[in-house]
């Protein structure tokens, strides 16, 4: 059962902004600053883009902790890059060799055993997270949908159909003049009188 593009763009900016500030808290802690806000809206577009394409259906446990872990890893590359542009920017202008560049970057995409411990465990603890509110969403809609018809057409990408013409009412009586109106407990008693029985 695949989703409205409302609802993945709503599972994909979730997704996108879980990942992005769980790299981000990472990338501080390992290096003792964030990153620079561009690189924070660029890797939130990049996930926002990725998880959208996959978004069309409910995803489990161990594919929302796959694309986390991977996407924390392409965060991390990417965050790194953009700390060593940005170092690169603010070093006063002075010759570098590139041993002494390439030692500048190891020293910034260095990974201690622990932080990369911290780093999955971070990342695994997420995805529970997310499976639990992917569970929720998924349950919410499929009841709602029995009560809200509405609501199925905006979750499963479909028109809402249009609404079924009621049962209309029995036609109104024709209009009764006034004057029938006035004599209707007139009783007439003209004519000749009813015959009466006899037995014979």
């Amino acid at each position: 059962m695949s989703a409205s593009p409302a609802v993945r763009s709503l599972r994909a900016a979730v997704f996108a902004a879980v990942c992005v500030l769980l790299a981000a808290a990472g990338h501080g802690l390992a290096t003792g600053s964030p990153p620079p806000p561009w690189a924070d809206g660029a890797g939130f577009l990049a996930v926002f883009a990725a998880g959208w394409l996959l978004g069309a259906r409910e995803r489990s446990l161990p594919g929302i902790g796959a694309a986390v872990l991977a996407t924390q890893a392409g965060l991390h590359v990417a965050f790194d890059a953009a700390h060593s542009r940005a170092a690169a920017r603010t070093m006063p202008a002075m010759p570098m060799t590139p041993a002494q560049g390439m030692h500048l970057h190891a020293q910034a995409t260095a990974v201690t055993p622990h932080a990369t411990a911290a780093h999955v465990l971070a990342a695994l603890a997420a995805s529970w997270w997310l499976r639990r509110g992917e569970a929720a969403l998924w349950s919410l809609l499929r009841r709602a949908v029995a009560f809200l018809p509405g609501l199925a057409a905006w979750w499963r990408g479909t028109p809402v159909p249009p609404p079924v013409p009621s049962i209309r009412a029995a036609a109104a009586p024709a209009p009764v003049p006034a004057r029938q109106l006035l004599l209707r407990h007139a009783v007439s008693r003209r004519g000749p009188p009813a015959p009466i029985p006899y037995a014979t």
